[in-house]
C-alpha cells in the first residue's frame, strides 16, 4: 500500500511539473529572438559632484538642467531621418552611422559585425536611432547654463567623417561671444570619446554646465530577468547597480533614481547590446529616469563652472555602444580603469566557471569552424576533466558492495539502537576506507557546470546566430526546430519552444538518460526504479524548450557516460556482476508479490 501511495505521488508531482514548467519558462527562460534595441528621446540630467575643469575655472556650483529638449511632434520616418545633409558619417572597424549636426546627438549606429536575424543577408543590428523613429535610441552631449539648455541650433563640424583615424569636432556659437565645442573620436571596437569644450571670448565671465545622456525607448528592450538583468546598470562607489527594471524606476523626469556613490559609469543594458556613459576621473551626478511614453534616460550632469573671460573649461566623456562581448569589456575595464565593465554581462556566482567554459568554447570554435562542433568537443573536454572523479565514484561503489554484508550485520546487532547503529557504520565505514557520499560528488560538480554552461550559452553574443547542421538547427541558442508537431521540420510551421513541441534533440535525451539509468550500479527499491523509468521523459518534455546547444551538450554527456560505464565496468567486474544479481534479485521479488496479490 505505501509502495502505491508513493508512486502515486511521484506521478502527481511529475504532472505538477509538466503543468507548471511552462509559466516557470516565462520567467527564467524568455524568447531569445528578442527585438534589438534601438532609440529615445532627448533631455538632461541633474545635479553634480565636482567637473574636472581644464583651466583656472572656478566652480559655480550646480543647478538642474531643464527636463527635456524639443521633441519631434510626431512619428519620424528613419530613412527619411538619416537622409538629412546635417550630418557627419561614422565609418569606424566594428560600427558605422552618423552625429546628428542638430544637436550634437549620435543617433545613428549599426554593429557591423552582427546581423539583425538568423538570415546571412539580414543587415547588420541597428543599435541607435534618431528621436521619433519607432526604435529611439540615441546618446547627447551639450551644454546648460543657468539650467537652460543652449537654444536650439545647428553645429558645424570640420570634417564629414568620424573615422579611427580622423578625430571630427563640431562647433556653435553661444551668448556672450563664448563658443561651444565637442571633439569626437573612435577606437577600433565601441568606444567614443566626447570632449566638450566652452571657450569664453567675452569680456565678462560665464557659467557653463556640460551634460551627458543616453535616452531610449523600452518597446524594444530584451526582458529583465532573475538570472540575466536588461535595464538600467551601472557602477556607483565600487559596486554595481542592476537592481532596477524600466518599470522599477520612479515615474517623471524631475523624480530621478539618483544611485549612491561616486559614479564610474552608467547606461542601460540588454542580453547582448550595451550603451554606458563613463565620466571622466568619475566626475558629475547620475541619474536615472523615467520619461513618459516608454521612454527612459540615464544622465551625468557635470557641476556649473564659472568661466572668466579668455578663460576655457572641458569635461571628457565615454561612450559604449555596442556588443557586450566578453573579451572587450574586459579589456576595457584593465586598460581605462573603469570598474566593474565586465559585469555588465550578467555572469552571476559561478563566473568563475563561466568564463573559462567561453574560452574554451570560442577557442574550439576557432579550430573547427562549428559552434555545435565546438560544444560536442567541450562536452569532451569537460568530461575528460571529470574521469579521474568517474573512476573514483565506481571504486567507491564497488567498495560499498563489498561492505554490504557487514552493515548488514551491524543493521541486524543494533536494530533496536539506532544511534549506535549509525555510529557503528561510521566506524565501519572509517576502517574500510568507505565514503558513502563520494557517488554524489561526479552529480554535484555537472549541476554548476550545466548551470554555468546555460549563462555562456545564452549571454555570449559569439553563440547569437550561431548553427550546428544547416537546414536544422539553424541557431543553436534558440530551441530545436524540428518537432514531433511540425513532422521534424516537414511542414511550414514552427512550435519549438513549447511544452508540447518535443524535438529530435529532447527525444535523445530522454532515450540516452533512460540508457544511463539502466545501467545505473546502484541498487534502487522498486518505487526508486519506477521514478527512474518515467524521470527520463519528464525531463524530455521540460528540456525541451530550451536551446539546442544546452541540449546538444547534455546528450553528448549521456553519450559519454554511457561509454564511460562500460569502461568502468570493464575495471570492475564484481561491480557488473553484484549490480546484475540485484536486478535479478529485485525482478524474482516483484514477481514474488505479485503472484502473493494474485493468490490473495
Amino acid at each position: 500500500m505505501d509502495n502505491n501511495r508513493n508512486l502515486l505521488l511521484a506521478a502527481l508531482l511529475s504532472v505538477l511539473l509538466l503543468v507548471g514548467w511552462q509559466f516557470f519558462m516565462t520567467m527564467l527562460y524568455p524568447d531569445m529572438n528578442e527585438p534589438v534595441p534601438s532609440d529615445t528621446q532627448a533631455a538632461a540630467a541633474t545635479s553634480g559632484e565636482g567637473a574636472t575643469p581644464t583651466s583656472t575655472a572656478q566652480s559655480a556650483g550646480s543647478t538642474e538642467v531643464e527636463a527635456t529638449s524639443a521633441a519631434p511632434t510626431g512619428p519620424v520616418d528613419l530613412d527619411k531621418a538619416l537622409a538629412s545633409p546635417d550630418r557627419v558619417k561614422i565609418d569606424a572597424p566594428r560600427v558605422s552611422g552618423s552625429i546628428n549636426l542638430a544637436n550634437a546627438s549620435i543617433d545613428d549606429l549599426v554593429l557591423k559585425d552582427h546581423r539583425e536575424t538568423v538570415d546571412k543577408d539580414s543587415g547588420p543590428v541597428r543599435l541607435l536611432s534618431p528621436a521619433g523613429t519607432p526604435g529611439q535610441y540615441f546618446a547627447e552631449f551639450g551644454f546648460a547654463s543657468g539650467g537652460k539648455r543652449l537654444p536650439k541650433g545647428k553645429w558645424t563640424a570640420d570634417a564629414q567623417t568620424l573615422t579611427m583615424e580622423s578625430p571630427v569636432t563640431l562647433t556653435r556659437n553661444g551668448a556672450g561671444d563664448i563658443t561651444y565645442s565637442i571633439k569626437f573620436s573612435i577606437d577600433e571596437n565601441y568606444m567614443i570619446t566626447a570632449e566638450q569644450s566652452a571657450n569664453n571670448g567675452g569680456e565678462a565671465a560665464v557659467i557653463v554646465q556640460p551634460f551627458a545622456l543616453i535616452d531610449r525607448t523600452d518597446d524594444n528592450a530584451t526582458v529583465d530577468e532573475f538570472l540575466m538583468h536588461s535595464g538600467p546598470i551601472g557602477t556607483f562607489g565600487g559596486d554595481i547597480d542592476e537592481d532596477y527594471s524600466y518599470e522599477d524606476l520612479p515615474q517623471g523626469s524631475g523624480n530621478p533614481y539618483r544611485p549612491a556613490g561616486a559614479i564610474n559609469w552608467l547606461g542601460f543594458s540588454d542580453v547582448y547590446w550595451l550603451s554606458a556613459l563613463i565620466p571622466e576621473n568619475n566626475a558629475g551626478a547620475p541619474a536615472f529616469r523615467k520619461l513618459s511614453n516608454g521612454l527612459y534616460r540615464a544622465d551625468i550632469q557635470y557641476d556649473s563652472v564659472t568661466v572668466p573671460a579668455g578663460d576655457a573649461v572641458s569635461q571628457s566623456t565615454r561612450l559604449f555602444a555596442g556588443a557586450k562581448e566578453s573579451d572587450v569589456l574586459d579589456a576595457y575595464e584593465d586598460q581605462l580603469s573603469i570598474q566593474q565593465f565586465g559585469l555588465a554581462i550578467s555572469w552571476g556566482w559561478f563566473w568563475f566557471l563561466e568564463k573559462p567554459l567561453l574560452w574554451l568554447l570560442t577557442t574550439l570554435f576557432g579550430l573547427i569552424g562549428n559552434f555545435g562542433l565546438a560544444i560536442i568537443g567541450m562536452t569532451f573536454v569537460v568530461r575528460g576533466v571529470l574521469f579521474p572523479i568517474a573512476q573514483k565514484q565506481f571504486a567507491s561503489m564497488a567498495a560499498m558492495k563489498a561492505v554490504q554484508p557487514k552493515m548488514k550485520a551491524i543493521q541486524e546487532r543494533y536494530k533496536d539502537d539506532k544511534q549506535t547503529q549509525q555510529q557503528k557504520i561510521m566506524e565501519l565505514y572509517k576502517e574500510e576506507k568507505v565514503n558513502p557520499l563520494a557517488g554524489c560528488l561526479p552529480l554535484l560538480i555537472q549541476i554548476p557546470i550545466f548551470f554555468a554552461l546555460f549563462k555562456v550559452l545564452k549571454l555570449s553574443i559569439a553563440m547569437r546566430h550561431e548553427g550546428f547542421i544547416p537546414g536544422w538547427i539553424n541557431d543553436l541558442t534558440a530551441p530545436d526546430p524540428w518537432t514531433f508537431l511540425n513532422l521534424f521540420g516537414l511542414l511550414d510551421f514552427n512550435v519549438a519552444g513549447t511544452l508540447f513541441g518535443i524535438g529530435v534533440l529532447a527525444v535523445l535525451l530522454g532515450v540516452t538518460m533512460w540508457l544511463t539509468f539502466k545501467l545505473n550500479p546502484t541498487a534502487m527499491d522498486p518505487i526508486q526504479q519506477q521514478i527512474f523509468n518515467f524521470m527520463p521523459w519528464v525531463l524530455m518534455f521540460v528540456m525541451a524548450p530550451f536551446m539546442s546547444g544546452l541540449l546538444l551538450y547534455w546528450v553528448t554527456s549521456n553519450i559519454l557516460t554511457l561509454a564511460q560505464q562500460k569502461y568502468l565496468y570493464s575495471r570492475h567486474p564484481q561491480l557488473r556482476a553484484q549490480a546484475d544479481k540485484d536486478k535479478a534479485d529485485q525482478a524474482k521479488k516483484a514477481e514474488l508479490e505479485k503472484a502473493k496479490k494474485g493468490e490473495a
